[in-house]
């Protein structure tokens, strides 16, 4: 199976080596505020699934507590914000890959206009709706690191929590699941008290592509120039790692 986000995986890399904590934290505040918008309106991560995910993610990454707070308010009306949309496009990088890019945008006409942008410069282009999804189902992904059992130990807790399926990444493992799995699988391990690293929902390749050194350059050379974007929080494909 495919990894992770990305985008996801930039961000974290720049967390560790130039501390873009400003951008980073805007993003995932978006992402914050949608949620309690999509829960209803509801700020209290017991009752909003979505949301709770969203602020383990932040937390990750080491966002303040005020920033999730402020975040919180903006969805819930308390505070006045921009009005938010979910986006989503398709379409193919450097090697024929297909990407599906997700974000969080205030405009969207500026967003489309900037990521047809970034795909022409980056040896890329948009595809039509439908043309690159079908390449991808939604899976939960929840990672743990081995630290005081063993990989066989993870591997059986994992399976007996109901995973569809697993892979590890040198010391971390990645448990996949059916979406409407995810919360329960994840729950089933948290009461193992096994640390979970992190957990997402996220757009997971059928099948992968070999790419050349070159052209796995230039597709990172892409993902780098669409994350920098603001709008920008996710970026999947179907790359062979």
């Amino acid at each position: 199976m495919s990894g992770h986000s990305h985008a996801k995986t930039i961000m974290a890399t720049k967390m560790a080596n130039d501390a873009k904590k400003g951008k980073i934290y805007s993003k995932y505040g978006r992402l914050i505020t949608v949620a309690v918008k999509d829960g209803g309106g509801s700020g209290d991560p017991a009752k909003n699934a979505k949301l709770k995910a969203v602020i383990e993610q932040a937390k990750s990454m080491n966002m303040p507590k005020e920033n999730i707070e402020r975040a919180i308010k903006k969805g819930t009306g308390e505070l006045a914000g921009e009005t938010l949309e979910e986006v989503s496009y398709e379409g193919f990088g450097p090697g024929g890959i297909a990407l599906i890019i997700e974000g969080i945008t205030d405009n969207t006409n500026r967003t489309l206009t900037d990521v047809k942008v970034i795909l022409n410069q980056n040896g890329g282009k948009m595809a039509g709706e439908g043309a690159v999804r079908w390449m991808f189902d939604r899976k939960g992904i929840i990672t743990i690191k081995s630290e005081e059992k063993t990989k066989e130990d993870l591997e059986l807790l994992a399976i007996e929590s109901g995973a569809e399926d697993l892979r590890w990444n040198k010391d971390t493992l990645d448990i996949y699941t059916k979406p409407e799995n995810f919360e329960k699988i994840k729950k089933a391990l948290e009461e193992k008290q096994i640390k979970i690293e992190s957990a997402s929902l996220d757009m997971i390749a059928k099948e992968e592509v070999e790419l050349s050194e070159k052209e796995k350059e230039q597709a990172e050379r892409l993902f780098e120039a669409l994350d920098e974007n603001d709008a920008v929080n996710n970026i999947y494909s179907n790359i062979k790692e």
